[in-house]
């Protein structure tokens, strides 16, 4: 199958892009050999954008991704990120945008994945402390130094963005965006296309929910869904409830039902790459084959009169507040 490519600012990219998290964190245990088939076999379907995080495993997940592509990395857009210095449930989210920290931070995911240079390199989480303007043009001194190619964003609010434009072209600004997570509409999705920038939604597949194999609220160790609102209690059946209808509107079309949500994100405009992640090959088969599913408008309200009804926030109590800044 051939995956068609858009632009992510003035970056081109595969439609489809393949999310490495899952593979060294946040959802339990990983295999690090089966993984790297998941990558590889991602490169021969025609993926070209690779997302990976300096806090994914500590590190470790950017270490994954380097050995994967070592000896193909003229075949991959490598995309990391800088910024999350820790991560607690009850503290939040702690990051840091300061120029020191920038340049420490580029230096050692380029050790880590082995390359000469980031092909697209976001701020994870913006920081209040610092201005947007001194993060972003310390970015850009790297851009100059040919140690990276272009600069990105993600979970950023829209007047940030505008600011960070300014200093920078900026190509990408990564955000979660699902059919049950929509928050970028209001406004930070219009301030993208008015600067000409891409949007890359990551967990696309409500981390895994909307795709149905989510039966009961039940996690293993080290899976992050276990606190988070909308995988337990009354919303988990509430929100179970709204898949099960996307699901018989998939049946209707012969897909399963997250092939018809991701569908769904990658219907938004030619300017948005999902990052649908997995460390599955079977999984991955089943995104790329959805990367060419086509809807009509008439899908697309239908898709959407069936998904209302999520219940829960998206992040619990202090965790919520390194969004949307």
């Amino acid at each position: 199958m051939s995956i068609p490519t858009r632009a992510l600012g003035a970056l081109e990219v595969s439609a489809q892009g393949l999310g490495c998290m899952g593979m060294s964190h946040g959802y339990g245990g990983g295999d690090d050999t089966e993984s790297t088939a998941t990558i590889h076999a991602a490169l021969d379907a025609g993926i070209t954008l690779l997302d990976t995080a300096d806090i994914y495993g500590a590190g470790r997940n950017e270490e994954l991704v380097g050995r994967a592509i070592a000896g193909r990395r003229d075949e991959v857009v490598l995309a990391t990120k800088f910024g999350i210095v820790s991560i607690d449930p009850d503290a939040g989210v702690v990051v840091r945008g300061d120029r020191e920290y920038v340049r420490e931070r580029c230096e050692a995911s380029l050790r880590r994945l082995g390359v000469d240079h980031i092909d697209l390199y976001y701020q994870h989480r913006v920081d209040p402390r610092v201005p947007i303007e001194d993060t972003i043009g310390a970015m850009a001194e790297l851009v100059e130094e040919g140690k990276v190619r272009h600069l990105g964003m993600s979970e950023a609010g829209a007047d940030t963005i505008r600011r960070a434009a300014a200093v920078h072209p900026v190509a990408a600004l990564q955000s979660e965006w699902s059919l049950w997570t929509r928050d970028i509409e209001a406004q930070v999705l219009g301030t993208c296309r008015e600067l000409g920038i891409g949007v890359v939604p990551f967990s696309p597949l409500g981390r895994g929910f909307l795709t149905g194999r989510i039966a009961k609220p039940e996690y293993g160790d080290g899976d992050m869904r276990a606190g988070m609102p909308r995988f337990t209690g009354e919303n988990f059946d509430r929100n179970r409830a709204v898949v099960e209808a996307l699901e018989a509107l998939a049946a209707q079309r012969g897909v399963t039902a997250g092939q018809l949500a991701l569908a769904w994100v990658q219907s938004r405009g030619d300017d948005v790459v999902p990052i649908p992640g997995t460390k599955r090959r079977t999984y991955l088969a089943e995104n790329v084959a959805a990367a060419t599913l086509e809807l009509s408008a008439e899908d697309v309200a239908a898709i959407e009169a069936a998904a209302q009804g999520f219940a829960g926030d998206r992040y619990a109590g202090a965790m919520s507040r390194a969004v949307g800044r």
